[in-house]
């Protein structure tokens, strides 16, 4: 798919009112931790949670999409003040329509972010697909936008700020800060 340019991605970043997420390699570095009993661990990035964060301070959701399930998920979406967790899904575009009806938007006015070929399906369905550095080459095919941060590294953080300077917002999380 060919990339936008600066303008044409700006228009688009306008138009998010949903942001969908996948959760290993996109909200995470990709690296599961399986303990002796089988538990795992995944690592997530502070500045990425901020940026799901900030986001729902400006009222544009984001969702969890993820093909597999983990307790690790939940509590972290808690945190970040997700608006719903999708796990167990597959394909993801199986919970799309329900996704739009429910948020009232178009596909048009959701951004994707994915990272490997479970994601593929639900690239193609959305108005900003989004892939972070280090995806897959199929991916970042398939994505209108490769963000400069790999997965789990600051990607998330990237595109929430992208969405929210394209709309104004961003002034109004400064003064949140106190900046």
């Amino acid at each position: 798919m060919a990339k936008l340019t600066e303008e044409e991605l700006k228009a688009r970043l306008k138009q998010i009112k949903l942001l969908l997420l996948d959760v290993d390699g996109v909200l995470t570095d990709g690296r599961i931790i399986y303990d002796s009993r089988g538990r795992d661990s995944k690592f997530f990035d502070v500045h990425d949670g901020l940026g799901v964060f900030v986001l729902h301070k400006s009222q544009i959701p984001t969702i969890l999409i993820t093909a597999k399930s983990s307790k690790t998920i939940k509590p972290r979406a808690k945190d970040m003040h997700v608006a719903e967790v999708f796990a167990d899904i597959f394909p993801k575009t199986a919970v799309l329509d329900k996704i739009l009806t429910k948020y009232n938007v178009t596909s048009e006015q959701v951004c994707f972010m994915g990272d490997d070929l479970v994601d593929l399906s639900l690239m193609r369905k959305v108005g900003l697909p989004v892939a972070v550095a280090n995806a897959s080459s199929e991916i970042k095919e398939a994505a209108l936008f490769v963000t400069n941060h790999s997965g789990g590294r600051g990607a998330v953080r990237e595109i929430a700020e992208l969405i929210l300077k394209s709309q104004d917002k961003w002034k109004d999380v400064l003064r949140f800060y106190g900046a």
